[in-house]
């Protein structure tokens, strides 16, 4: 068995290495994404898959900061977690002008209160994980065949999918962003 694995590896790299680099070749940097009531921040990495595909990954964190547009009266938190998302670029080699949809998934803990400033105030912490998928727009900046910047604009929801503690906010969600990143 393990010696299949070696050889369907050695077979998959070797046929990577041979591919076009412009369009099989890995962006690697930093995303950070806005939405009214938090921010997300993270590492992330785009394999080429051809010339106007890409796949993508990354690992992050998810702040946020509800007020009252939640539950609760005051929701305040934040958590790790991951995306994984997909690319369609009308320009090759992947550049300008792109679609995608991406999903991800956060793993938050949120501080909650009610009733603040009076007698019954209540106070509480829900671990929430939450499920997010969105579709993207966005351009891809290619500088001097390797610097990337990305602006983006994303549309989605927010579905909370496992709660611990009191339910939490959940809902529609619009993200802006920018992507710094390297192509190898």
């Amino acid at each position: 068995m393990k010696k299949c694995f070696f050889w369907a590896a050695l077979l998959w790299i070797s046929t990577a290495a041979a591919q076009d680099q412009a369009a099989m070749g890995l962006d690697l940097g930093l995303e950070a994404q806005q939405y009214p009531t938090g921010y997300l921040v993270g590492i992330r990495g785009e394999l080429g898959l051809n010339e106007r595909q890409g796949l993508s990954l990354r690992l992050g964190y998810n702040g946020l900061d509800h007020q009252d547009f939640g539950v609760h009266d005051s929701e305040i938190g934040g958590g790790f977690g991951g995306s994984l998302g997909y690319r369609y670029y009308f320009r090759a080699p992947r550049r300008g002008l792109y679609l995608g949809a991406r999903i991800d998934l956060w793993n938050n803990v949120k501080d909650w209160e009610d009733n603040i400033g009076h007698s019954e105030e209540l106070r509480g912490e829900s671990t929430v994980l939450v499920l997010q998928p969105t579709a993207q727009i966005g351009y891809l900046f290619l500088l001097r065949d390797h610097w990337i910047i990305t602006p983006t604009l994303a549309f989605g929801a927010e579905i909370n999918v496992r709660t611990s503690g009191e339910p939490t906010g959940e809902g529609a969600i619009l993200l802006w962003g920018l992507k710094l990143a390297y192509r190898l």
